[in-house]
C-alpha cells in the first residue's frame, strides 16, 4: 500500500486505477487494503483541490460539458479527475459506462483521468463508493468533477458529497414553478442552461431561472449565478469554469472547506448505515440526528469510521439462538 500510495502521489495512471478498483472491492482482504491505503492517503488540508458536482436530467449534455470543461482546465495546467455515475439496469443488472464516449479525452494524456461507475440501482444519482473514491481523486488532481446519473425531481445526493454543485438545465424543460417543484433552486450553486445554440428557448430557459433565483444560496456568502453554454459548439465553457473557480475561491477563504468536507463524508456514512442495518441500526447509535452531528466532528478515514460503528451494532445485538 505504501508503493501504490507514492505511485498516486506521482500520477500513475496505473496506479490510480488500481486504488479505484480496491475501494470499489468490497470482499474482506480488499477492504483491508483499501483501509490501510486511505490512512495514507488522506490530507487534513485539501483546500487546493475543488471537488465538483454536475447533475442534471437525462439528456442535457452532462458529458458534453464535462468534456468542454476538461479542455479549459487542461489548457490552465489543471489535473482533472473524472467520475462519472451511469444507470444500471433495472433488469440486468449491469450499465453501457458510455459517458466516456462523450469525453473525447487524449489517450496519452495523464493529466486527465475518467473513471465510469454504475449507480448499482442506488437512488440520489450516485454509486455507493464515490466518496472514498473522490478521496483518492482529491489525491492525485486538482479539479475532481463527479457526473451523477441523470436526475428527476427527489435525487440530491450530489449537494452532500460536492464543493460546488452545478444543476444544468435542458432548454424548454419547464417554467419556474417546475423547477420550484422540482426542487431543483434549492441545490445548486451554479445553475446552467446548456444547448444555449436552440435560440429562443434556451433564452425563455434563462429566464425563468434567472427570474426564479432570489437571494444567497442556503449555505450563505453566496449568489446563485444562472449560465448560458452550448457545449457542442464551446461558448459560456471558460466563464462556467471561471464561475466554479471563484465559488471554490470563497469556500477556500472562509475557512469552512474541511467542516463542508466532514459534513460530505458524515452524510456517506449515515446512508451506508441505514442502507445495511435500517433505521433501528440508526436508532441503537443514538438516532440519526445525533449520529450526524457525532460523525461531522471525526475526521478521518470513512472506511475505518463504517467498520466502528458496525462492531458497535454487532456488540449491541443480542447472540443468535
Amino acid at each position: 500500500m505504501e508503493q501504490l500510495a507514492a505511485a498516486l502521489g506521482a500520477g500513475e495512471r496505473p496506479a490510480i486505477a488500481t486504488a479505484l478498483n480496491l475501494i470499489d472491492d468490497n470482499r474482506a482482504q480488499a477492504r483491508e487494503q483499501a483501509t490501510a491505503l486511505l490512512d495514507l492517503i488522506i490530507e487534513p488540508d485539501g483546500a487546493a483541490n475543488h471537488l465538483v458536482g454536475l447533475t442534471g436530467p437525462p439528456g442535457v449534455g452532462k458529458s458534453s460539458l464535462t468534456a468542454a470543461l476538461i479542455d479549459v482546465w487542461r489548457g490552465r495546467d489543471l489535473r482533472v479527475g473524472i467520475l462519472a455515475v451511469d444507470p444500471s439496469s433495472p433488469v440486468s443488472g449491469g450499465a453501457l459506462l458510455g459517458d466516456r464516449l462523450r469525453m473525447k479525452t487524449d489517450p496519452v494524456d495523464d493529466g486527465v483521468f475518467v473513471r465510469s461507475l454504475s449507480s448499482r440501482g442506488q437512488f440520489g444519482g450516485l454509486s455507493t463508493e464515490v466518496w472514498p473514491m473522490c478521496l483518492v481523486m482529491l489525491y492525485c488532481f486538482d479539479v475532481v468533477l463527479v457526473e451523477t446519473v441523470g436526475v428527476g425531481q427527489r435525487e440530491a445526493d450530489i449537494a452532500h458529497s460536492c464543493d460546488t454543485t452545478c444543476f444544468v438545465a435542458q432548454p424548454g424543460s419547464g417554467d419556474s414553478v417546475q423547477f420550484l417543484k422540482a426542487g431543483v433552486l434549492e441545490v445548486p450553486h451554479i445553475l446552467v442552461v446548456n444547448k444555449q445554440d436552440m435560440g429562443a428557448v434556451a433564452t425563455r430557459t434563462l429566464s425563468e431561472l434567472a427570474s426564479s433565483v432570489q437571494g444567497e444560496h442556503p449555505d450563505g456568502n453566496w449568489n446563485v449565478p444562472v449560465l448560458a453554454t452550448s457545449a457542442t459548439q464551446r461558448t459560456g465553457i471558460v466563464e462556467l469554469a471561471d464561475t466554479l473557480q471563484a465559488h471554490h475561491r470563497q469556500l477556500a477563504d472562509s475557512g469552512d472547506l474541511q467542516a463542508r468536507r466532514r459534513r460530505y463524508q458524515a452524510h456517506w456514512l449515515l446512508k451506508r448505515l441505514e442502507e445495511n442495518y435500517g433505521r433501528a441500526g440508526l436508532r441503537q447509535l443514538g438516532g440519526a440526528d445525533a449520529l450526524l452531528a457525532e460523525l461531522c466532528d471525526q475526521p478521518g478515514n470513512p472506511l475505518v469510521q463504517y467498520a466502528q460503528y458496525q462492531h458497535r451494532l454487532s456488540a449491541a445485538r443480542p447472540p443468535a439462538d
